[in-house]
């Protein structure tokens, strides 16, 4: 009897809504199944190379070899991710870098080679990836009337090289971009302060013609930003700095066409160059008249 009531009772109606969220349920499982690793929207996920890390490295080397550097810096990343702790693994790191320069991938070249750095300061390749480094930056350098953040990155990047590989094969070059840096930045200054000057805005233009007479000392652009100095500072009727900084600039360029034009500046008004130890200009210039 029981069971006579139980067969007859009809089964409750399914919402729409269950019907459909099964549905679906059963849907994703078998796209679960059928997809292996790859995700329910068609899109694979990474696949871990197995191969031995001297293969991927022997690979990545080929496609260096043939000019491929995108592909090789991948395959070097490759080492690193599924063989972290092989041989190869730390080598992998810089020549990453060194692939993703070659193919123009800056970004990616410098966040290796600081990796690298961070991972295995002090190692053989070190001054390799701090080359990169430099080199990563450099290769965006513009020219003195654009925005210098990328120079200033390159010059501190080859002096770090400098400072802690001094005999490393690439400091030769280094030397040389650091050189072509120093006076890209001075000029980068110089026009930024000649503009300030033409506004008749002297306190700026002091500042950025001080920062070349500072910190760029062995540039061409010194005798001039010596003589603007003296040019801004009688402006504003500041004839002590004016009188120095043209004193400093007949002491070490006498021949220069820049302390021609202080000199004659000053005479206009009745004065002549004159040093004055109080001043910063004298404090920046060794009494020798070399740079400090």
């Amino acid at each position: 009897m029981v069971l006579r009531v139980l067969s007859s009772r009809r089964a409750a109606p399914v919402s729409a809504g269950l019907r459909l969220a099964t549905g679906l349920s059963a849907l994703i499982l078998g796209a679960t199944i059928l997809g292996g690793c790859g995700s329910v929207f068609g899109k694979k996920a990474e696949v871990e190379n197995n191969d031995p890390p001297d293969v991927i490295y022997s690979k990545a080397e080929r496609m260096v070899d043939k000019g491929d550097y995108a592909s090789a810096a991948r395959e070097y990343e490759q080492v690193d991710i599924n063989h972290p702790y092989s041989q190869e693994a730390r080598r992998a790191i810089v020549m990453a870098a060194y692939a993703y320069y070659r193919s123009g991938k800056y970004d990616e070249a410098i966040s290796a080679a600081q990796r690298y750095l961070t991972l295995h300061p002090g190692t053989q390749e070190s001054d390799l990836a701090q080359n990169i480094v430099g080199m990563s930056y450099y290769d965006q350098v513009l020219d003195p009337k654009r925005d210098q953040t990328n120079a200033r990155r390159a010059l501190s990047s080859y002096q770090t090289l400098l400072q802690r590989y001094p005999d490393s094969r690439y400091a030769g070059e280094a030397t040389n971009r650091a050189r072509i840096l120093r006076d890209l930045l001075a000029a980068a200054e110089m026009t930024v302060g000649r503009y300030y000057l033409r506004k008749n805005n002297y306190l700026a233009a002091i500042n950025r013609f001080r920062v070349v007479v500072t910190d760029y000392q062995t540039t061409e652009q010194v005798e001039e930003a010596l003589m603007r100095l003296s040019e801004a500072y009688m402006a504003l009727g500041i004839i002590t700095e004016a009188q120095t900084a043209a004193a400093v600039l007949g002491h070490n360029f006498p021949d220069s066409k820049w302390y021609n034009n202080a000199y004659s500046l000053l005479a206009k008004k009745g004065v002549q160059p004159q040093e004055h130890e109080g001043s910063w200009i004298t404090k920046t210039w060794k009494g020798d008249g070399n740079p400090a």
